[in-house]
């Protein structure tokens, strides 16, 4: 058995949380590859160092001094390992990394230095072997990952070593220039490197005891989803909950890979399990997995009779297309069909992209509903429940909620219902109560 283990900067906050983050590491020996953020937030009104590591650079830029900030950052480091009892020269390298800082530095290299210093940190503590990312994270020409030559680079260092501590966020260059990923980019440096090691499971320990069925702040205290299939995260992630991004989990899925998501600051409890599929026998009563919604869309419906359907539905999407507007959303009639986007996305165009769709599509009418919001129910069982459209549309209009559209994936994973945006957290509750809790 081997796990490869992501800790985010919330488990890295300070000392306290490196000690929990050892007691995890140390409990399991198959924990030999450990990936790690840089420290974060210790309380509400405290700093990330990776936003602290930012408003230096934007200092830099601005030709403003960055000592108190950087001061902070260096204070931060040595607390942390004084209070550990480690030896790591922080205030050598520190001063080497303030010597160098200029208007011209490299804002990747700056704001990587936070999760470099926070793992060479916890590689001491731990006793693995440091790897630099510089060393074993690599991206291409164009800047995309080089998933080959990363793979292969990781799988030696962990043949070497046998236990390594690898910093997240960021790579090299073919340069050697620092490069780093967008926010979040621990979460696919831990699914690199799992997947590198052909790990039998990643985990990701963060702050929570895995992924809500529903948001807190709508529905109180939702249930934590036990188990979840890829294909059920990224429908919910599609609809704004906040669960990993599908670029953070795509290594993992590819492979096969089971990822558990993990509370540092609750180790008992089991968080959520996502995993390709799920045998029947371990399924629950529940034919919900998870509720999520945005608001904020407009549905633009064209009316035409007798139309060529793939003609026109092609014609009216270019226009789309052409004033860079997202389609979130079909739905299909016989003389009409619709389509939904984000009213930040239409902006102003809206108007102008009626006028073409007119135009070009020869529509006899274009139909406009706006605050709209859409709400999605995610479930893998839906597809072998009879009526469960039926309960979900009954319920909703029991309860006061009217449906404006409705969508349904061919996979059938999702029910996609458009409310008005004053019932959007009334139809959240009444699916979560009704069918999720």
């Amino acid at each position: 058995m081997l796990k490869t283990v992501k800790f985010g900067g919330s488990s890295v906050a300070g000392a306290d949380q490196f000690r929990k983050v050892k007691a995890i590491v140390e409990s399991d020996a198959s924990r030999r590859v450990v990936v790690v953020s840089a420290a974060g937030k210790r309380s509400s009104d405290d700093h990330k160092l990776t936003d602290l590591l930012y408003l230096c650079h934007a200092h830099l830029q601005y030709g403003v001094s960055c000592d108190e900030i950087f001061d902070s950052i260096r204070d931060r480091l040595i607390s942390i390992r004084d209070e550990l009892g480690l030896s790591c020269p922080l205030e050598e390298k520190l001063q080497a990394l303030r010597a160098r800082l200029n208007r011209d530095f490299s804002v990747d290299e700056l704001v990587s230095r936070g999760e470099y210093f926070t793992s060479m940190l916890m590689a001491e503590y731990l006793g693995y072997a440091f790897v630099d990312a510089a060393d074993c994270v690599f991206f291409n020409f164009e800047g995309q990952l080089d998933m080959d030559k990363t793979g292969s680079a990781i799988k030696t260092a962990l043949e070497t070593y046998d236990r390594i501590v690898i910093p997240g966020f960021y790579g090299s260059l073919p340069s050697g220039r620092i490069k780093v990923m967008s926010r979040g980019g621990s979460d696919i440096s831990g699914a690199l490197a799992a997947a590198a090691t052909d790990s039998d499971i990643y985990e990701n320990w963060t702050d929570v005891s895995g992924i809500l069925m529903a948001d807190p702040k709508i529905v109180e205290k939702p249930r934590s989803i036990s188990k979840i299939t890829y294909g059920e995260l990224r429908e919910l992630a599609f609809m704004g909950a906040s669960v990993l991004h599908e670029e953070s989990i795509l290594p993992v899925r590819e492979k096969g890979i089971p990822l558990n998501i993990r509370n540092t600051n609750r180790p008992e409890d089991p968080g959520t399990m996502i995993v390709g599929n799920v045998e029947e026998e371990e399924e629950d009563e529940r034919f919900l997995t998870g509720i999520a919604g945005r608001r904020g869309f407009n549905v633009l419906t064209l009316h035409r009779h007798d139309m060529n359907l793939s003609h026109t539905l092609s014609r009216a999407l270019a226009v789309f297309d052409r004033y860079h507007v997202n389609v979130e959303h079909i739905t299909l009639g016989l003389d009409s069909f619709a389509l939904v986007a984000s009213a930040a996305s239409l902006g102003d165009n809206l108007y102008e992209i009626i006028s073409d769709m007119k135009k070009e599509c020869h529509a006899e009418d274009i139909e406009v509903q706006d605050n709209i919001a859409l709400v999605a129910a995610v479930g893998r069982k839906m597809s072998s429940r009879l009526g469960t459209s039926g309960e979900i549309f009954n319920a909703l209009g029991s309860n006061g909620v009217n449906i404006r559209t409705i969508a349904q994936g061919a996979d059938e994973l999702s029910i996609i219902i458009g409310v008005d945006n004053r019932n959007f957290e009334t139809a959240i509750r009444v699916l979560y109560d009704g069918f999720a809790g």
